[in-house]
């Protein structure tokens, strides 16, 4: 059996329109989300053995937020593929780690992530920015992580809907 956690970054600003996309930071609200995500990990007990994250600044940051504040002690792994990926390529990422990690995170976009969500479970879910899903996969190995796994949405956590 093998946990996902799927993490859309936090809020990014659009203070500077010029900015390129790959390179906003987060806004205000997104530096105080993405701890509030890494404590009810913990609280949750759901530390990753693993976090990779899209190269985009707002995802880097979510994922050093959420990393720290989670007790997640490895370096979060950057994957150029990551960003704005479609379903597929989450799947093809994932299914490229070995099974020494059993608990894996992901910190992406919309929709790829969204989409994910529904290829793995069939429930489509909105995910605002820095919401978290927790899916279970009846999987022994990563390598076996594709389209036809019936994953369960064990849980889904927005920001908006967690007490302060």
């Amino acid at each position: 059996m093998k946990t996902l956690l799927i993490l859309r970054h936090a809020k990014s600003s659009w203070a500077t329109p010029t900015i390129a996309d790959h390179d906003r930071p987060l806004n205000s609200r997104g530096k105080a989300d993405a701890p509030r995500i890494g404590d009810l990990i913990k609280k949750q007990d759901l530390t990753p053995d693993l976090i990779l994250c899209s190269t985009a600044k707002r995802a880097r940051k979510t994922a050093a937020k959420v990393a720290t504040n989670c007790g997640y002690a490895d370096e979060v792994q950057r994957v150029g593929e990551l960003y704005l990926a479609s379903a597929d390529i989450y799947l093809n990422v994932l299914a490229e780690f070995g099974d020494a990690h059993n608990r894996v995170m992901v910190v992406g976009h919309n929709p790829g992530l969204e989409d994910l969500v529904e290829t793995l479970t069939g429930e489509f879910v909105t995910l605002p920015t820095a919401a978290l899903v927790h899916v279970s996969l009846a999987i022994e190995h990563w390598r076996e992580l594709d389209k036809s796994v019936d994953g369960t949405l064990v849980t889904i956590w927005r920001p908006r809907e967690l007490s302060e």
